[in-house]
């Protein structure tokens, strides 16, 4: 299971010596996209009074953020009961994890052509700590390594405006790879998969590279779709 401080919100204090509505803003967006809201014992009620001791600033502008979050999709405002990070339904994630599959294939067929060797050679060396019953031992440590492994392949594919739409989707992505990683040997099956992913990109082998990594990503919608009975 992932450690119990990623189910929590971790915002970090704002300073005075820049734009106040923006930090509060982007500090509690980066608290949320950290956070693994599908965990089972994730906290996703928001409290203003809270927010403000952590932050050291008065609930006005914290409102003022949080309401612009809601429009982004990430929190929802419930009139006299609080505020609510979102989580999204079986079905909505079910289509992310699609659109993230077309994201990051093309993603991969993008490295192959522009990619340096010495970049895609970064990837093989997030996973020179995992042998055999280390990855088990350490899943926590490999989940991270796995989100970061999938962050670098859409970084590593030099078109931002496909990263700005991936990053839309990866505070869901994050927290069911997260959430998932444990289950059914997944984290296991996954090193495989991407030192075969890895292999194609070192070959620059783009018709197969774009292949390996839709497909296993599309693996984790057949995994979701069979064994989690957890969303709505």
């Amino acid at each position: 299971m992932m450690a119990t401080a990623t189910a929590q919100l971790n915002v970090q204090p704002i300073h005075a010596d820049f734009s106040l509505k923006d930090r509060i803003y982007e500090s509690l967006k980066q608290a949320i996209t950290s956070m693994n809201i599908y965990a089972e014992d994730a906290e996703l009620r928001l409290d203003e009074r809270e927010l403000s001791e952590k932050l050291t600033i008065s609930r006005t502008p914290i409102r003022e953020a949080l309401a612009r979050l809601e429009q982004e999709g990430l929190v929802r405002i419930v009139p006299r009961k609080g505020v609510y990070i979102v989580r999204k339904t079986k079905k909505e994630i079910l289509e992310m994890i699609t659109v993230w599959a077309a994201l990051e294939g093309m993603a991969a067929r993008l490295i192959t052509l522009h990619a340096s060797d010495e970049e895609i050679a970064s990837l093989r060396k997030l996973f020179t700590t995992f042998e055999g019953d280390q990855i088990q031992a350490h899943i926590d440590e490999y989940s991270e390594t796995n989100i970061k492994f999938h962050q670098t392949i859409l970084s590593l594919s030099k078109c931002q405006l496909l990263k700005d739409i991936a990053d839309n989707l990866f505070i869901h992505m994050r927290s069911i790879r997260a959430r998932t990683i444990s289950e059914a040997n997944r984290a296991n099956r996954s090193i495989v998969d991407h030192l075969h992913i890895i292999e194609a990109l070192e070959s620059r082998n783009t018709e197969l590279a774009e292949r390996l990594v839709r497909e296993h990503t599309l693996n984790l919608a057949t995994h979701v779709e069979m064994n989690v009975d957890y969303l709505a």
